[in-house]
C-alpha cells in the first residue's frame, strides 16, 4: 500500500510536469517568432517558469525565484536568469513534453491491458487491439494474456516512473534555480520582504483591534458610566427612574461584554485552542452566508500560529465570497502533506478577483501568508470559478 501511495504521488508529480511542458511548448514557439522582444512575451516566459518553480518546490527542495524582470529588451536578454529560463523552456517544451507523455502512458497502458478481459468482447476485431497491440487475441485466453502484459506495465509504472519524473524535473532544477552564489542573497531579500510583510500584518492587526475597542467597547463603557451617573443623581430627585436607568446600564454592560468577546475571538479564537482547527473551521463554514462544504483531513495539530493563520484566511475568504463573488456555493479543503499544510478555497461565483481588487482583502491575506514563509496562489478568470491555494509550513 505504501508503494502504491508513492506511485500515485509520483504520477501527480509527473502530471504537473506534463502540464508545465504543455504550457512551455506554445510559449517556446512564440519566442522563436520573436515575441520575446515584447514585454508580454517576457512575462509569459517568466510566468510559466514560476509555475514550474512552484511545482518543484512542492515536491522537493525550494527553488528560489529570480529578481524582477528588467524593463528593457536589451537588459532582459543580458539577464542571466532570463537566459536560463529560455534554456529551460527549450528543453522542457520539447524533451520534457515527450518524457511526461512517456511517464503518463505507463499507468494508462497498465489499466487498459489489465482490465482488458472485462471489456474485450466490446472491441471490434477489425479495429485492432488495445493500445499498440495489433489484435484482441484469441477470445478470453488472448485477453488474459494481454492482462498479464498489463501487470508488466503496472510493475514498470512503480519501478520506472520515479526515475522518469526525476528526469523530467532535472532541467528545471538545474536551469530555474539561481546561479551559484546567488541563493543566499536572494534568500536574504526574500526573508527581508516576508519580515516586512509580517510587520505590516502585525501593525494592521493592532489597528483593527484598536478600532474595535475604540469604536465599540469604549463607547459602551462611556454610555455605561453616563447611565450610572444619571442613576446616582436620580436616586434623590426621581427614585422611580433609577430602575429604568439601571436596566439600560445592564444592557450596555452586556453589549460591551459581547463586543469585548468578539475582539478577543478576533485575536485568537478560543475554539482553536479548545477543539482544534477542524472544529474552528466548521464554525466558520456553518456561519457562512454562502453554503460552504468543508473537508479537513489533518492527522495532528500544527503550530498555533499556523492554525490561527489558516482560520483568519478562511474567515476573510468566506467574507469576500459573500460580499463580492455572487457565488451560490463554496468549498474549503485542508490537507497536510508532510511538513506543509495545504488549504484550498473555491467558489462558483463570477470570478475576476485579483490582488488589486478594491476592498477584497486579498492583499492582507497574501501578506499574512507570506509572513509565515507560505505560498499564495489565486486563480479567478472572468466568469469563475475562483480558487485560492495556500501552502504553509506546518511546524509542530
Amino acid at each position: 500500500m505504501t508503494r502504491l501511495r508513492v506511485a500515485v504521488g509520483v504520477l501527480r508529480h509527473n502530471l504537473g510536469g506534463l502540464g508545465t511542458s504543455v504550457l512551455a511548448l506554445p510559449i517556446l514557439i512564440a519566442v522563436f517568432l520573436g515575441l520575446l522582444l515584447t514585454p508580454l512575451g517576457r512575462r509569459a516566459v517568466r510566468r510559466v517558469a514560476d509555475r514550474e518553480r512552484a511545482r518543484l518546490t512542492r515536491w522537493g527542495p525550494p527553488v528560489i525565484g529570480p529578481p524582477p524582470l528588467p524593463t528593457g529588451t536589451r537588459d532582459a536578454l543580458r539577464d542571466p536568469s532570463v537566459r536560463r529560463e529560455l534554456a529551460w523552456l527549450a528543453v522542457h517544451g520539447t524533451i520534457g513534453l515527450l518524457v511526461g507523455l512517456a511517464g503518463l502512458s505507463l499507468p494508462i497502458y497498465a489499466i487498459e491491458y489489465t482490465t482488458f478481459p472485462l471489456w474485450f468482447r466490446a472491441l471490434d476485431p477489425s479495429l485492432g487491439g488495445p493500445g499498440f497491440l495489433s489484435g484482441p487475441g484469441d477470445g478470453l485466453t488472448g485477453a488474459l494474456e494481454i492482462s498479464v502484459l498489463g501487470l508488466v506495465f503496472a510493475a514498470a509504472t512503480i519501478g520506472l516512473l520515479p526515475g522518469i519524473t526525476r528526469l523530467q524535473a532535472f532541467p528545471g532544477r538545474r536551469q530555474l534555480a539561481p546561479p551559484p552564489g546567488a541563493d543566499l542573497s536572494l534568500r536574504v531579500a526574500e526573508l527581508t520582504a516576508t519580515r516586512a510583510a509580517a510587520l505590516d500584518a502585525h501593525a494592521t492587526e493592532l489597528r483593527r483591534i484598536e478600532r474595535s475597542l475604540h469604536d465599540g467597547t469604549q463607547n459602551r463603557l462611556v454610555a455605561l458610566n453616563v447611565l450610572i451617573g444619571a442613576a446616582r443623581r436620580a436616586q434623590d430627585r426621581n427614585p422611580a427612574a433609577v430602575a429604568e436607568l439601571l436596566d439600560r446600564a445592564q444592557d450596555a454592560t452586556e453589549q460591551a461584554l459581547a463586543e469585548l468577546r468578539a475582539v478577543v475571538r478576533g485575536i485568537l479564537p478560543p475554539v482553536l485552542d479548545d477543539r482544534g482547527l477542524a472544529s474552528a473551521l466548521a464554525g466558520l463554514a456553518g456561519a457562512s452566508a454562502v453554503p460552504c462544504r468543508l473537508d479537513v483531513q489533518l492527522p495532528g495539530r500544527c503550530a498555533v500560529s499556523v492554525e490561527a493563520t489558516v482560520y483568519f484566511v478562511v474567515a476573510e475568504a468566506l467574507t469576500n465570497v459573500a460580499k463580492h463573488s455572487g457565488a451560490s456555493a463554496a468549498a474549503v479543503t485542508v490537507r497536510r502533506d508532510g511538513e506543509r499544510l495545504l488549504l484550498r478555497i473555491t467558489d462558483d461565483g463570477h470570478g475576476g478577483a485579483g490582488l488589486d481588487s478594491g476592498g477584497s482583502g486579498l492583499t492582507g491575506i497574501r501578506r499574512r501568508i507570506e509572513a509565515y514563509d507560505g505560498r499564495f496562489t489565486l486563480t479567478s478568470p472572468p466568469g469563475g470559478p475562483t480558487t485560492m491555494d495556500v501552502e504553509l509550513p506546518c511546524g509542530s
